[in-house]
């Protein structure tokens, strides 16, 4: 339970979380520095967020959900997904980000390898994971970026929300169109394997059910907790959505390659180089 907001909370926070977009500096987590500090109270800083950074001319473009791998929950001290905007500014095409994508600017960054979803209607709470596959218009493998602005990924879930999710770029690779195969993807979702490596020696394994059982089921959660936000829109026709680390997060650096294998999915691997 979130305790009372300060009077000026959530503009304090919102404004110092704007102020540390693209510097990759650091700061102590809001929650050390405003005791009682909590979920709410953060997703009213991501909604005053969004304003500001639409004042600045950025334009929201989905959603990313995040912690829904509960292999990594005891790793963060984060036992729940939360979720954050995707805006513009940060989502990447993978065939259009070059021979190598720069880090600079980002704190503490991280590489996840996720499924991307594409809305085609905006979907209602209740639904279950073959009607959510009927609002896609299409699937995609990406690589969220992902940092901290709080020393040594230390924090709460309310710091995590406050900090945009903890997202720093959306690099997605080719989107494959929906069709009649809608079956074949709603299986297919829910039971396929990724490899990760970097370098090419192996980082890790990863696998469709460890993102709460499926990207599917990921969405469907992030339908739930949009439909009890009194703060921030319900997803839309036209959005993104992406769905969560398929594997542990790791830490990267300029000159690192990147990697995936997939299998058991109609969707091809996909690398990165960093500078």
């Amino acid at each position: 339970m979130d305790g009372p907001a300060a009077p000026g909370l959530t503009e304090e926070i919102a404004q110092e979380a704007v102020g540390l977009l693209g510097g990759g500096r650091q700061v102590e987590p809001f929650s050390a520095r405003h005791p009682g500090f909590g979920l709410a109270e953060a997703y009213r800083v991501t909604a005053r967020v969004r304003a500001l950074r639409e004042a600045a001319g950025e334009r929201p473009v989905g959603r990313k959900i995040g912690f829904t791998n509960r292999t990594i929950w005891d790793e963060y001290g984060v036992h729940a997904p939360i979720w954050g905007p995707v805006y513009d500014r940060t989502l990447f095409e993978l065939a259009e980000a070059g021979e190598s994508f720069p880090l600079a600017g980002f704190a503490e960054p991280r590489i996840e390898p996720e499924i991307v979803l594409g809305i085609g209607r905006a979907p209602e709470p209740g639904m279950d994971e073959a009607a959510l596959l009927d609002c896609l218009d299409w699937v995609a493998h990406g690589f969220e970026i992902v940092q901290s602005v709080f020393p040594g990924w230390r924090f709460t879930p309310a710091d995590t929300v406050a900090a945009f999710g903890l997202h720093g770029a959306l690099l997605v690779g080719p989107r494959q169109a929906l069709d009649e195969e809608r079956a074949g993807w709603l299986a297919s979702l829910a039971d396929f394997g990724i490899e990760l490596s970097c370098d090419g020696a192996l980082a890790d394994r990863g696998h469709a059910s460890n993102v709460l059982d499926g990207p599917l089921s990921a969405l469907r959660h992030l339908v739930g907790l949009l439909a009890d936000d009194p703060d921030n829109p319900p997803l839309a026709a036209g959005e993104l959505v992406t769905t969560g680390t398929l594997t542990r997060a790791f830490p990267i650096a300029p000159g690192q390659h990147w990697e995936t294998r997939l299998s058991g999915i109609g969707l091809e691997g996909i690398s990165i180089r960093f500078a």
